[in-house]
């Protein structure tokens, strides 16, 4: 652990520090290197106040910047990027499970944030639809719904060996699938690194679409329950006499 914290830091600082953006996953990468991707990776999967960070996007460039095609300045070293990832990912996960378990729903409850209401809604409706274990996995798939599930988990009290199971199978797949799959494209296309805006955008796109989906579906439902509403209120009023 001490070897893989050196290794971690010392490529931190080879990227040297730039001007930070934190919503931009080459910014991140520049200017912290591969620790930025733990510490992303903890913060969004671990803490509230992470949801709005890039993960996503963090782990397909990191990929991307690990091939020896890249162009861009920043040369990163796809066994730490995996290492990191795979570290900010689990640990954060269980970091969340233990904070809700601590603080129980109280903590979603008094935030006024809408994204994180509307995660934490998301979140109940993948535990009841899918079960457990499916939820705890597909959750990972989903921006916001990642970072609030896992307190939601602990205020549930799910058995910890359970969630344990599930968050780290999920964690895998996800932060190391996302993290090859960029590898591979910068592998397969040189240069494609110069193209990061664009592609970043459509990873972000994408990463939106379960939230989009699953907003519109809400709505369809409520006006399914207004309209019944509304039909039992017209038959009432029908009735004779």
């Amino acid at each position: 652990m001490l070897m893989a914290a050196a290794g971690l830091h010392a490529a931190a600082t080879h990227t040297g520090v730039a001007a930070l953006n934190p919503l931009d996953a080459t910014s991140l990468l520049t200017s912290l290197g591969t620790l930025g991707v733990f510490l992303v990776l903890f913060a969004e999967t671990g803490l509230l106040i992470g949801f709005f960070l890039p993960g996503d996007s963090l782990l397909f460039t990191a990929g991307l910047l690990c091939t020896t095609s890249a162009t861009n300045k920043v040369h990163l070293s796809l066994p730490l990027v995996l290492l990191a990832a795979v570290a900010g990912a689990l640990l954060g996960a269980q970091t969340g499970f233990w904070i809700g378990r601590k603080g129980g729903r109280s903590l979603l409850a008094r935030s006024r944030n809408v994204h994180l209401r509307r995660g934490a809604d998301r979140a109940e409706e993948l535990l009841a639809h899918y079960g457990l274990g499916k939820a705890i996995v597909l959750a990972r798939f989903i921006p916001v719904v990642r970072t609030v599930l896992n307190p939601m988990a602990g205020a549930l009290n799910v058995p910890t060996r359970t969630f344990t199971f599930w968050q780290v199978s999920g964690g895998l797949v996800w932060s190391v699938g996302v993290t090859l799959a960029g590898y591979a494209l910068g592998s397969t296309i040189p240069g494609i690194d110069t193209y990061l805006l664009p592609i970043v955008a459509v990873i972000v796109i994408v990463s939106l679409i379960p939230v989009a989906l699953e907003l519109r579906r809400s709505r369809q439902r409520n006006r399914t329950v207004e309209a019944g509403l509304h039909g039992e209120t017209g038959d009432e009023g029908s009735l004779p006499s």
